[in-house]
């Protein structure tokens, strides 16, 4: 199955960003929760609960009158939508035959009162293939903070993944705050690497710390004399970087020997990849020994003040990193 471009944008939902299940019309069988976590859900044969058989998604149950089901996602930052997947992976005979989607911006403003919300119907009624991604492209581009997914007229739904680009609203940072320019909750993207046999590349920028060995970046183990792996990732916001984190965390038998930090600054990213031997990068970081599983701050080592819309992060000669924060003031 080829998916679509949009799969490669964040997931603005996913609850590992920060993303959240607010409220459902009934989740009997399976918590609106599971909604938003990783993957695309497991299915255990055996696995009951009191109410019925265990789900790994959100699962009404069976609607006797009329009406439908529904639940309301808080977003984990402001943000453009692109694409959904409403995965119906191991729901078979108790998927719902439809869904919609309806968004609304409601700023800083309490979002409790979801009945009263002005939604906006951003994916008109539309079929939902059982155990399957049905994927979905969005037309409207404008920025939402909240999502109702609604399913037609009940039934159980394992993922929701909301594919998109975080919008954040920079007029409302102080002058002279430093902010984590790479984060992805401010809308930094890891968008090129040369490896991640083991872990993704967006988990380097996501919130927290890293939950194992698993919540990282790791590359495979090289048997090239002189390796070096590369990430490359796009800052949130034009930004000079005033101090780094490199977080080793839950790798211990296989951090990189050391790492460096690169910038550049170019308009588009969309070919980074293979023009990256040739960009100017500039050192902001020398290179520099790391330690198993420890928080590595630098500040006096940073050896250039420019401003950077790009950063490479680059390990020798292989191995893991949990996480890395730049900290700097957007320009």
């Amino acid at each position: 199955m080829t998916l679509p471009g949009f799969t490669k944008m964040i997931d603005l939902a996913a609850e590992k960003l920060g993303g959240k299940a607010m409220a459902c019309s009934d989740d009997f069988f399976a918590g609106m929760e599971n909604l938003l976590k990783p993957g695309r859900g497991i299915f255990i044969p055996d696995k009951y609960t009191e109410r019925g058989k265990w789900m790994d998604g959100w699962e009404s149950r069976r609607k006797r009158g009329p009406g439908h089901d529904w639940c309301v996602i808080r977003l984990a930052a402001p943000g453009k939508i692109y694409g959904v997947d409403i995965d119906t992976n191991h729901f078979l005979g108790n998927h719902p035959p439809f869904t919609s989607l309806e968004a609304a911006n409601i700023g800083d403003a309490r979002a409790d009162d979801f009945e009263n919300i002005e939604w906006k119907e951003i994916l008109t009624k539309s079929p939902l293939q059982p155990g399957s991604q049905n994927l979905y492209d969005i037309g409207d581009h404008a920025i939402y903070t909240h999502l109702r997914l609604n399913i037609y007229p009940d039934g159980g739904v394992a993922r929701l993944k909301v594919y998109g680009e975080v919008m954040k609203d920079w007029s409302k940072v102080p002058a002279g705050e430093e902010v984590d320019l790479a984060a992805a909750v401010n809308g930094g993207k890891a968008i090129a690497c040369n490896d991640m046999f083991f872990s993704h590349m967006d988990n380097l920028i996501m919130p927290g710390k890293g939950l194992n060995m698993g919540d990282g970046w790791e590359t495979k183990r090289s048997r090239t004399p002189g390796n070096k792996d590369w990430v490359i990732v796009r800052l949130a916001h034009e930004g000079t970087i005033r101090k780094i984190l490199i977080d080793t965390a839950h790798f211990k038998g296989n951090f990189p020997d050391s790492c460096m930090l690169e910038g550049c600054r170019i308009a588009a990213d969309s070919a980074i990849d293979t023009i990256n031997d040739k960009i100017d990068w500039t050192i902001i970081l020398p290179q520099v020994n790391l330690e198993a599983d420890h928080e590595h701050y630098f500040e006096k080592e940073i050896a250039s003040s420019d401003p950077f819309t790009h950063v490479r992060l680059t390990i020798f000669p292989d191995g893991g990193i949990s996480r890395m924060r730049l900290y700097g003031k957007p320009v």
